[in-house]
């Protein structure tokens, strides 16, 4: 599942899992399709980065392992953190805030 978030001038398509994930960090209940009316965004935004900074806090930096077997070399790219991928809702939502306009989501 895909959902989309959308305000005046930005649209952007996360999966579900994330986009719910950040609807909660948000406080939100994660009903899909949604809305945060102009005058609420603020708020919203505000939360989430109050969650990020917390997400940040308690992330630890991965240590590569050291194993000495050359059977497996190949390079495992990292997860990417709920942080970075909060990122262009981060934007779509200051964006919101500085345009005072609604932001919605639904399901792709």
């Amino acid at each position: 599942m895909l959902i989309t978030f959308r305000s005046k001038s930005h649209n952007v398509t996360m999966f579900g899992d994330v986009a719910l994930k950040i609807l909660s960090m948000m406080g939100h209940s994660g009903a899909v399709p949604g809305a945060i009316l102009a005058k609420d965004v603020p708020q919203a935004l505000d939360q989430l980065n109050s969650a990020i900074e917390l997400e940040k806090m308690k992330a630890k930096p991965v240590e590569p392992e050291d194993d000495n077997d050359d059977e497996y070399d190949e390079y495992v790219d990292p997860p990417v953190s709920i942080v970075n991928r909060a990122l262009p809702i981060l934007e779509l939502l200051n964006t919101a805030v500085r345009d005072e306009c609604n932001v919605m989501w639904d399901k792709e």
